[in-house]
C-alpha cells in the first residue's frame, strides 16, 4: 500500500522538524532555504501572491532528526497535515557536478501550487530559478498544511536517479497526493502551505507560504514526491 511506501521518508520530516526545535530553544534563529546551498539567513516576512507564488526566508536548523516545527519557525499560512512518523535522514545525493551546485531557495527561485484534474485528489509545486545562475533542487520539499506542527509524509518511491538541476528560468516539479487509503482519516480543509526547501545536506534553507486552490483538503496520510525535471514524474505516483 502507498501509506507503507511513505513510512520511511516521513521520519525524516519528522527529524527536520525536532532539529527546528531545538535550534528556537537556543536561541538562534537562522534563514532556511531551498535549492541552494549557502549561509543561512535572517527569516522575512511571506510574499503571497494570489496565484499561489510566495517567496520568503525562514529560520535555518541542523540536520532534520523529528519532525517538530518550532513556533519561532512557523510562517503566516504554513501548514502540514503529516502524520508522526518519523525516520533518520539519508546521506546527501551524490549526483556528479550537482552535489557542489548551490541549493534554490526562496532566494533565487519562486514556488508555486496549482491544482491539477489527474490524478485526482492531487496537486502539482513548481520551482522556478529566478537567479542568474544554476541551482539544484534537492530531495523533497518539506510542506506545512495551515502551519501544522507534523511535516507532510515524503514518498520514497520517487527519488530520481540524479538530483533536478535548473538553469536561470528553468523549473522542477513535485506531486502532492492529499488523500492517504479511502476511509482512513477524514479530510480536512486547507487554505494554505508552506513549503521548506533544503540544500544537500537537507538542511532547511528557507520557506515559502502559499495560498492553495480553493476546496483543498488533505486526510494527512498523502505525500509530497521528490523534485522532478518534469510534470509527467511528478503526477505518476
Amino acid at each position: 500500500m502507498r501509506t507503507n511506501r511513505i513510512r520511511t521518508t516521513a521520519l525524516a520530516a519528522t527529524a527536520l522538524v525536532a532539529a527546528l526545535s531545538l535550534t528556537a530553544c537556543g536561541g538562534d534563529d537562522k534563514a532556511m532555504g531551498t535549492k541552494s546551498a549557502g549561509a543561512a539567513e535572517t527569516a522575512t516576512p511571506a510574499a503571497t501572491s494570489t496565484d499561489g507564488t510566495a517567496q520568503t526566508d525562514a529560520p535555518e536548523a541542523g540536520t532534520p532528526e523529528t519532525q517538530t516545527v518550532p513556533a519561532e519557525g512557523k510562517h503566516a499560512g504554513g501548514n502540514g497535515d503529516g502524520d508522526n512518523r518519523s525516520q533518520k535522514p539519508e546521506a546527501a545525493p551524490k549526483a556528479g557536478a550537482a552535489a557542489s551546485i548551490p541549493a534554490c531557495t526562496p532566494k533565487n527561485s519562486t514556488v508555486k501550487v496549482s491544482s491539477v484534474s489527474r490524478p485526482i485528489n492531487h496537486l502539482l509545486l513548481t520551482v522556478t530559478n529566478t537567479g542568474s545562475t544554476n541551482c539544484a533542487a534537492y530531495y523533497a520539499p518539506f510542506l506545512r498544511f495551515d502551519g501544522a506542527q507534523a511535516v507532510y509524509p515524503i514518498l520514497d518511491d520517487s527519488k530520481p536517479q540524479a538530483v533536478v538541476t535548473l538553469a536561470p528560468g528553468e523549473e522542477a516539479y513535485a506531486g502532492i497526493a492529499l488523500l492517504g487509503e479511502p476511509g482512513e482519516n477524514e479530510p480536512v480543509p486547507s487554505d494554505n502551505l508552506g513549503v521548506i526547501m533544503v540544500d544537500k545536506n537537507n538542511k532547511s534553507k528557507g520557506e515559502a507560504t502559499l495560498k492553495l486552490p480553493a476546496d483543498t483538503a488533505t486526510d494527512g496520510l498523502g505525500f509530497v514526491t521528490y523534485w522532478q525535471s518534469d510534470i509527467e514524474n511528478a503526477l505518476m505516483f
